[in-house]
């Protein structure tokens, strides 16, 4: 039986095991989904080569960046991107990255525009978080041309932090998503510290975290009347392209 899975810190929240099961299911494929929780990647390639049943793993917080160093090779998107979500493990043993992150997202900014009936994206983004996950958000937007800010606690290099927000007005019609993991399951009564208040109905919130299914920084939105959007698509766009990826020869 071939063996795919989810490595990450913490994975209660995960709906990866549920979805990729029921599609194992559907095509009768010989094969499990598991999770593999890790405190680090250390040991990772000796762990891999005793579990030789495994084809391919996803990859999720915090670990996107992290795995780099782990793999043998890197799709070119990748590379570019900084990040990785999806590995497969070739048949002469080595262990090439993928980013489908990119995949799931671009579709939900352009299922979302047309949910809308835009014309037009937003004229400016801000990027909430500078992990893994933001990464891919960030090649998105270039793609677009959709200039953005990136948000974070701690201030860098073109990084504001959240009090910088305070004390400057927010623009109208623009793009905010949040790629921090603050308000996933099981902490949902956490968000972002960001100024709510300034929010309005000219605002688009994107949320990558789709465990819950509204997390308190999307009710926060809607309570102002902003378009709001979870990760799930995203979630079940990047995984498809993960299976995709896996079966590819």
């Amino acid at each position: 039986m071939k063996q795919y899975g989810l490595i990450g810190k913490k994975l209660g929240h995960s709906f990866s095991k549920q979805y990729f099961t029921q599609k194992f299911k559907e095509l009768n494929t010989d094969a499990e989904y598991l999770l593999f929780e890790r405190d680090s990647l250390k040991g990772f390639r000796e762990w891999l080569t005793k579990n030789p049943l495994i084809g391919g793993l996803n990859i999720t917080i915090p670990y996107k960046t992290e795995i780099i160093p782990c793999l043998d090779e890197i799709s070119d998107e990748a590379l570019k991107i900084g990040a990785v979500n999806t590995i497969k493990i070739t048949e002469n043993g080595k262990i090439k990255g993928y980013n489908t992150d990119v995949y799931g997202f671009e579709a939900t900014l352009l299922n979302g525009k047309k949910a809308q009936n835009r014309d037009s994206f937003p004229s400016k983004a801000l990027i909430l978080g500078t992990g893994g996950a933001s990464k891919a958000v960030q090649f998105v937007l270039e793609k677009w041309g959709i200039p953005f800010q990136l948000i974070s606690r701690r201030q860098g290099k073109g990084i504001l932090v959240y009090e910088n927000l305070l004390s400057e007005s927010l623009p109208d019609d623009i793009l905010i998503i949040n790629s921090t993991p603050l308000g996933m399951y099981p902490d949902t009564d956490l968000s972002p510290d960001f100024p709510y208040e300034k929010l309005n109905a000219s605002h688009w919130l994107i949320d990558l975290i789709y465990n819950p299914e509204y997390t308190l920084f999307l009710q926060k939105g809607m309570r102002k009347g902003a378009f709001v959007q979870n990760g799930l698509e995203m979630l079940y766009l990047q995984a498809e392209k993960a299976w995709e990826i896996w079966q590819s020869r």
